[in-house]
């Protein structure tokens, strides 16, 4: 279960709804840690001083900032909480916009908001009235000795914050000389219409569920294969094609008849098959399949996205 990593307030006009901070998301990464080849022991890292090598204890380590090669101004944590002593006990929301207004490459970690202190009443208010209102809060709190921008939602009832990048640490595609002139290619009607084929054969409702880490399930049956002895191991690695197709046109036609074919394996999934029309019509009359449980708000809808 997880702990809360903080606790203070969201704050917004004259009011101030406690809170605590849980993560919302646990990355299952296989960990390795570092062994000698020689002897098998795990390898111990120390913090030593650059000038004489000497250990350092974490106690001796203070924070410095480097104005030229090995000047440093030394900053302690007392002077840095002096410049805003409150910033680290407060969420403090600026205004409510709509979530298709932010586009998703700022979005960075997730985390749950739940009430704390007692009465959870005003924490349900806010809620309630940003759902009602279909809005986002956007927000600014202090974690670590760092302030970071947020965006707060209401997502069935309960709140969540989105930790956002700032504007000028986001990389402007204009920044990237490979991508300098893909907006001015020539495409065909022709190119387009295979390609818009072939992303409407393959466009299904997003079920998180059924995506999960192929890698990951690798390393823990090889790191379980040895551990039980077995020595043959055999690569699950996909082999690549022998003969590559470099024509675009004969790429989209090979990828569409491809995406046919499996199809007509698979008679379940015909509703797959409908044009795109077809498909319009019916999402007017039915809605997505949703699980029984789940209460959708109005700040849940998906927004357009926008390209990065």
């Amino acid at each position: 279960m997880p702990r809360a990593m903080w606790s203070g307030a969201i704050s917004f006009g004259l009011v101030n709804i406690p809170v605590k901070l849980f993560t919302a998301v646990t990355p299952k990464t296989v960990r390795f840690n570092q062994i000698d080849s020689r002897t098998g022991s795990r390898v111990r890292q120390k913090l030593v001083a650059e000038s004489d090598g000497s250990e350092v204890s974490r106690d001796q380590i203070v924070k410095g900032y480097e104005l030229r090669k090995g000047d440093y101004v030394i900053v302690d944590e007392a002077e840095l909480a002096a410049l805003d002593p409150d910033a680290g006990r407060s969420i403090d929301i600026e205004e409510f916009v709509d979530l298709a207004d932010i586009d998703p490459i700022y979005f960075d970690k997730a985390y749950w908001l739940a009430p704390d202190k007692g009465n959870p009443k005003p924490y349900a208010l806010l809620a309630e009235s940003m759902a009602a209102a279909d809005k986002v809060g956007i927000a600014r709190l202090v974690l670590r000795s760092k302030q970071y921008l947020a965006a707060i939602r209401s997502v069935d009832g309960v709140l969540v914050m989105s930790t956002m990048s700032w504007a000028d640490e986001i990389n402007r595609p204009e920044t990237i000389p490979e991508l300098d002139g893909v907006t001015d290619l020539d495409v065909s009607e022709r190119e387009q219409a295979l390609a818009t084929q072939l992303i409407e054969s393959l466009s299904a409702p997003f079920e998180p569920e059924k995506y999960h880490d192929t890698y990951r399930e690798q390393v823990l049956a090889l790191i379980e294969a040895k551990a039980a002895g077995d020595t043959e191991l055999v690569s699950t690695a996909p082999q690549e094609s022998s003969s590559s197709v470099v024509d675009l046109m004969a790429a989209l036609e090979a990828s569409v008849a491809a995406r046919a074919e499996a199809k007509g394996r698979h008679p379940a999934s015909t509703a797959d098959a409908e044009p795109a029309t077809t498909k319009a019509a019916a999402k007017k009359k039915a809605p997505a399949r949703k699980k029984a449980t789940a209460k959708k708000a109005p700040a849940k809808k998906a927004p357009a996205r926008k390209s990065a």
